[in-house]
Parts: C-alpha cells; sequence; structure tokens
C-alpha cells in the first residue's frame, strides 16, 4: 500500500533538515576558503587567526540550534550514578563546537611547510572519516554518516587529485587557503555527524604538535611566522630550523622543562653565549622527526609524518572500538 500522508510528511521534514544542514555546511566551509584565501594575501597576525574559523562556523552553529539539536553529554560510566547518566552542557555545548573548528583549522596549519605534508595528512585523516562512516552505517544514526559522507568522499577525491601536483617537487603550493578549507571541512562533519571525540582521536599527531608548540605559540619563547626547516643547498637535505632567544628572559619553569626535554632528547638547545644567547629548534613535530633522523630529504620526512599519521589512525580506531566501551558499555 503507498504511504500514508504522515508518512511522507515526516520523510519530508527529513530530507529537508539534511538539505539545510549539507547547506549550512558548504557555507561554513566557503567561508573558511575566503577566509583562508584573505590570510594569504594579507599575511594576519596569529590571534586574528584565532577569530576567522570562530566567524566561519557561525552558520553551521545557528542552523544547528534552530534545528534542536543536542547540547547533551552521555557521561564515562565512573561518573554516572543512577540520577545521572547524561550532563546537559547548553550554551557550553556551542562554545566547544566553535573550539573545534578554531582547533581543526589551526592544527592542519601549523603542521605545515613541505611539500605534501598538509594535503597527506588530511588525506589520512579524511579516509579514516569515510571508513567510520562505513562502519557506523549499521548502527542507529547512520543518518549523520551518511550526510558526513556527501562531504567526504568529494573532499578526499579532491584531495588526492591535488596530492600529484602537490608532492614533491610540488607544482602547485596549498598555502593557508587548503589548510582552512580541510580544517573546517572536518570539523562541520564531526558537529553534524555527532562524533567530534572520534574526530580528535584521528587528530592524535596535530594534537601533539599543538602541545609541543605551545612554548612558541603562547610567546614564551620566541616564534618566527614560518617554522619550515631549513634547506641545505650543498647537501639537498632539510635540517632543523632553529630561534633565537636570551635565557634570562625566559621563565625560570619553562627553562627548567625545556632543559629536561633536552636531555630526553625532545628538543635540540645549542649555546651560543653562556647566559646571553642560546638557540632552540623550533617546535614542530617537522623538526621534531628531523631531530630524530638527522638530515633527511624533503619527500621521505613527508613519507614519515604521513606513515606516523597512519599509525595513529590506527591507534584511534583500537580507542573507538576496543578501550571505548570499557567506558560508554
Amino acid at each position: 500500500p503507498p504511504p500514508s500522508f504522515p508518512v511522507i510528511w515526516y520523510q519530508y521534514i527529513v530530507l529537508s533538515l539534511q538539505f539545510v544542514h549539507l547547506l549550512c555546511a558548504l557555507l561554513s566551509i566557503c567561508c573558511m576558503i575566503l577566509l583562508g584565501f584573505a590570510d594569504d594575501v594579507l599575511e594576519l597576525r596569529w590571534r586574528h587567526k584565532l577569530l576567522l574559523p570562530t566567524m566561519a562556523s557561525l552558520p553551521l552553529l545557528t542552523v544547528y540550534f534552530a534545528s534542536g539539536g543536542l547540547t547533551s553529554v552521555l557521561l564515562p560510566w565512573p561518573f554516572r550514578s543512577e540520577s545521572r547518566q547524561i550532563i546537559e552542557l547548553s550554551i557550553l555545548y556551542y562554545c566547544y563546537m566553535s573550539l573545534l573548528a578554531v582547533f581543526c583549522t589551526n592544527a592542519i596549519n601549523i603542521l605545515a611547510g613541505i611539500n605534501g605534508i598538509e594535503v597527506g595528512q588530511s588525506i589520512v585523516i579524511a579516509t579514516s572519516v569515510v571508513v567510520f562512516n562505513m562502519v557506523e552505517l549499521t548502527g542507529e544514526n547512520w543518518q549523520h554518516h551518511v550526510l558526513s559522507l556527501y562531504i567526504m568522499l568529494p573532499f578526499t577525491a579532491v584531495s588526492l587529485a591535488l596530492l600529484y601536483h602537490n608532492w614533491y617537487p610540488s607544482e602547485v603550493f596549498v598555502g593557508d587557503t587548503y589548510c582552512y578549507f580541510a580544517g573546517m571541512t572536518f570539523a562541520v562533519v564531526a558537529i553534524l555527524g555527532h562524533f567530534s571525540k572520534t574526530l580528535l582521536l584521528f587528530f592524535i599527531p596535530q594534537i601533539f604538535n599543538f602541545l609541543y608548540s605551545t612554548p612558541q605559540l603562547f610567546g614564551l619563547l620566541p616564534c618566527p611566522r614560518h617554522r619550515l626547516p631549513r634547506y641545505d643547498n650543498q647537501t639537498h637535505l632539510l635540517n632543523m630550523s632553529r630561534a633565537s632567544y636570551n635565557p634570562s628572559t625566559v621563565h625560570p619553569v619553562v627553562m627548567t622543562t625545556l632543559r629536561l626535554l633536552h636531555s630526553l632528547g625532545v628538543v635540540h638547545i645549542e649555546v651560543i653565549t653562556d647566559g646571553v644567547e642560546e638557540r632552540i629548534n623550533n617546535l614542530t613535530i617537522i623538526n621534531l622527526m628531523i631531530r630524530i633522523t638527522g638530515p633527511i630529504k624533503e619527500p621521505n620526512l613527508t613519507s614519515l609524518i604521513i606513515t606516523l599519521q597512519v599509525l595513529c589512525s590506527i591507534l584511534a580506531f583500537t580507542i573507538r572500538y576496543g578501550v571505548a566501551r570499557f567506558f560508554y558499555p
């Protein structure tokens, strides 16, 4: 028998809501592309880079609010009680989603600077998201993952084509525009698909890179605008780039931490003039990899970091489907 009018009306409402979510996702992504282009042209300051993703996420947050999106969180079992298993975050959840957009865009942007690294890491993350969506299609919230696939599949295909031209020696340079485009794409699918925690698992290398870069990003140490590795014209190898600082102007706690990390081989400190000038490798995972391997060719360095991204995605799936079930039975 043909479906009744209430069933048709319900299907119409569901499809209309999904279409609105798709449009607002594309609007946020397009806004971020425009703002990324502005950053490439105008070379905006870091404080502006924190503001741009927040502005671009406003259409997404507005539609999320208007469509009655959930703002509650299921507590892990150690923090549950019979009377409280779900906590309502209200406006704090919108702040969290906005900060997620800020983190995703800038996390891709600060792990950049060598041919193929921006696009390569994005392809690994996008592939991980696609695999996760495919697995979850059999679950209760399959509609959210279908919407995510509508965005992630074209993004992955475009990025694969771009990587062909962006690999060493690069014919196309992606700049901040692609970094913001990729980061906002990941943010919108995670927000609309309700799997932001899983997405952060796929960002393990980016989270480590952010924490490792914290002393420079927050002004505790000098931070050049571009912290790219140094290219040696004679050997055609990449070496660590360094930043100079006066140890007397650095907070004692920061200096003690840096000395400890130097003894562990995580950072490299070079004394130029005792008590007056020292040099430290720029605090990025790219320079850390060179610290571990020594001078290295650029395509080999890119391959190592992408391999690390793949291994971390495998770890993320292990946590999501192995460890997480002990906290969310």
